[in-house]
């Protein structure tokens, strides 16, 4: 378990009105983002938030009080695991009512797994939860970290006419795109544009001005406080078909001890093998109880096993349809619901319907 350290910054503002400065908690979980080269080693390594001001001048400009969070020790996406989504969203709760909005700064690696786990985690969500990061660090000469920062930043303090939140859910900025957090995905190593949502639209984009789409982003009713599902069951895997896979290594990964979910990536929309062992493995995992949720290879659409035989097969061994869910959507939902006590039949009914828009279900 990560232990976050409070770095109070001193406020920031440059407006002369006397209206209230929106509030912004900076979350500083490690990643490229929050990395400085040492001047004697050349070697990356974090630096104190307290100084980010000297590192991303322009915050000044911005009519926003910022504070920030730290964890205690800074960690590489890729060691990223539930616990530390925990950490993040412990953060988020105990600080709720103090801030308007929240900036988690993040590697990029599992961004998308961990901006999904919020999006399920914090139920009644009012406020927006932006997570951001860079390609190059932010002392960088051509930072990307410097314009996600600040434009995060903007993002988590709009308003619309009425004071309210425009953004009020979990999101991904990076470069020219706010994207949903359940239904981006990494697809560049190497660009700026790093992330990308092919089944669900930008929430905004970013040019001149910071245009939202208001038809696209999520409207959410007040049902009451900020409650935080704070359980995983990580007793999941995925398997992902190829062609020529054997019968002893799809009923060896079916038969895993303790296995309480898999997520099922198949061929196009929806479909795998037709060999009649396929079949029947799957139809004795699903009859132990096993949760097992059919979603695609491919990037962009969604399964629908009723198209074809070689999905229908699936489809009636007991295996539910992931519709259009990304693979980080999925396999943290999945872990989710699992985790929240939730019978089979429960977990299944949830798994068929959007919690949070992170699937559509036609």
């Amino acid at each position: 378990m990560t232990t976050p350290t409070r770095s109070p910054m001193m406020p920031m503002r440059c407006a002369t009105s006397g209206k209230r400065h929106p509030r912004i908690l900076i979350i500083y979980t490690g990643g490229t983002i929050g990395m400085i080269e040492n001047p004697e080693t050349r070697a990356l390594e974090p630096f104190d938030f307290n100084h980010l001001i000297e590192n991303v001048p322009k915050i000044k400009l911005l009519d926003i009080e910022i504070e920030s969070v730290e964890f205690e020790n800074p960690i590489d996406s890729s060691s990223m695991n539930p616990g530390h989504w925990q950490d993040i969203a412990r953060v988020i709760e105990k600080h709720y009512d103090e801030y308007d909005g929240f900036v988690v700064l993040h590697g990029t690696d599992t961004m998308a797994y961990t901006s999904s786990a919020l999006s399920f985690m914090l139920e009644n969500l009012d406020k927006p939860v932006i997570i951001t990061g860079s390609q190059l660090p932010i002392g960088d000469v051509r930072t990307d970290g410097e314009e996600n920062l600040i434009t995060a930043l903007q993002v988590a303090s709009a308003r619309d006419a009425d004071g309210q939140a425009i953004v009020r859910e979990v999101a991904i900025l990076f470069e020219d795109f706010l994207w949903r957090g359940n239904r981006a995905t990494k697809h560049s190593s190497d660009n700026f544009c790093a992330f990308s949502s092919n089944n669900y639209p930008a929430l905004a984009s970013f040019g001149l001005g910071i245009n939202f789409n208001r038809e696209g982003l999520l409207h959410p009713e007040r049902k009451g406080k900020l409650k935080v599902h704070y359980e995983f069951d990580t007793n999941v895997i995925m398997i992902d078909l190829f062609p020529g896979i054997q019968e002893h290594v799809v009923r060896h990964m079916l038969n895993t001890p303790g296995i309480r979910g898999i997520i099922l990536k198949t061929f196009g929309a929806g479909n795998g093998p037709s060999d009649p062992w396929f079949i029947q493995a799957l139809k004795e995992a699903t009859a132990r109880g096993v949760v097992i949720v059919n979603i695609s290879q491919c990037s962009n659409g969604s399964v629908k096993p009723e198209l074809y035989s070689a999905g229908l097969g699936i489809s009636r061994s007991g295996v539910l349809s992931g519709h259009d869910l990304t693979a980080e959507a999925s396999v943290t939902k999945l872990m989710h619901l699992l985790g929240c006590g939730k019978s089979n039949e429960e977990v299944k009914s949830l798994m068929n319907r959007s919690i949070c828009g992170e699937m559509t279900c036609v």
